[in-house]
């Protein structure tokens, strides 16, 4: 493991905000990809009563190395969720929101359904409210992926993580064609496509730009870059870290090739920021 450089550091800062938004997830019995992935920007998103939502429980089907979320047997499907979920975005009122979840593939639709009630909740409630779904690759299923069509959010992201050698690795359950299916299909039928990867996971150079390549040959918009920061103690240990000035060759590069906006940085996230995609264009 190489030594955290002193510029890998966030600032901590708790207020009325942030006590608010925990206490308001805790009533409601909500989960935020912010708490159970330990993403170090949480300080900075809650402070703004801003978080994405994490549904399907706090438990997934898959083992990926580089994530803090739990895994194991899943959780129950908590059929209220999309109700409360659309409530805190009420009450909080928001202009864009993030929604993801855990991997389920214990269900048949893989959550699919899941998500179309949540955002059919947030519509009744929130209707100017923007909505970004993130899913898993449903183990690319077609049918799936056409209930979350249907629900028709304005973007719909999917992710690649990491580079295709690493796929072993760091994500054993996953398929990296599959994945990149999955944003062609998301592009095919007529959406905002986002995806995002991480650097530091033991990745070379000359994969990176591969990578990139192949995510924009599905058509994919948008792009989220940052640098992998392990999430506890007994996480993957972090291969490389990366300066500031790579991650703005990697966003200039980005947009050379072709994407509409490509958002690099070392404490980027998918959903950190996210409102800033809205203006994109189909």
């Amino acid at each position: 493991m190489e030594k955290i450089p002193p510029y890998i550091k966030k600032r901590v800062s708790l207020n009325e905000n942030f006590n608010y938004l925990k206490n308001l997830l805790r009533v409601y019995n909500v989960q935020t990809v912010c708490e159970n992935a330990i993403c170090p920007n949480i300080y900075e998103c809650f402070g703004e009563k801003y978080a994405s939502f994490m549904i399907l429980g706090k438990i997934c089907t898959r083992n990926c190395k580089f994530c803090g979320v739990s895994k194991g047997n899943p959780e129950p499907v908590d059929t209220d969720e999309p109700k409360k979920i659309a409530e805190i975005v009420g009450k909080l009122k928001m202009k864009y929101v993030v929604i993801t979840s855990v991997t389920r593939d214990d269900l048949t639709d893989g959550g699919a359904g899941q998500f179309k009630r949540v955002v059919e909740e947030i519509r009744k409630k929130s209707p100017e409210t923007k909505i970004e779904l993130l899913i898993p690759d449903f183990r690319g299923d077609l049918d799936s992926l056409k209930i979350i069509f249907n629900s028709k959010p304005d973007i719909i992201s999917h992710n690649l993580e990491t580079v295709l050698s690493l796929y072993p690795i760091i994500r054993p359950k996953s398929d990296y064609n599959n994945s990149l299916k999955v944003l062609s299909e998301i592009k095919k039928n007529g959406f905002i496509a986002k995806s995002g990867f991480m650097l530091g996971l033991g990745e070379e150079e000359k994969e990176i730009f591969i990578l990139m390549e192949d995510i924009l040959k599905t058509g994919c918009d948008i792009l989220v870059v940052g640098q992998y920061l392990k999430p506890k103690k007994t996480g993957y240990e972090v291969k490389k870290f990366y300066d500031v000035d790579f991650f703005l060759k990697i966003k200039d590069y980005g947009l050379k090739m072709g994407f509409k906006k490509v958002f690099s940085g070392i404490f980027y996230r998918s959903s950190y920021l996210a409102e800033s995609c809205i203006n994109i264009d189909n």
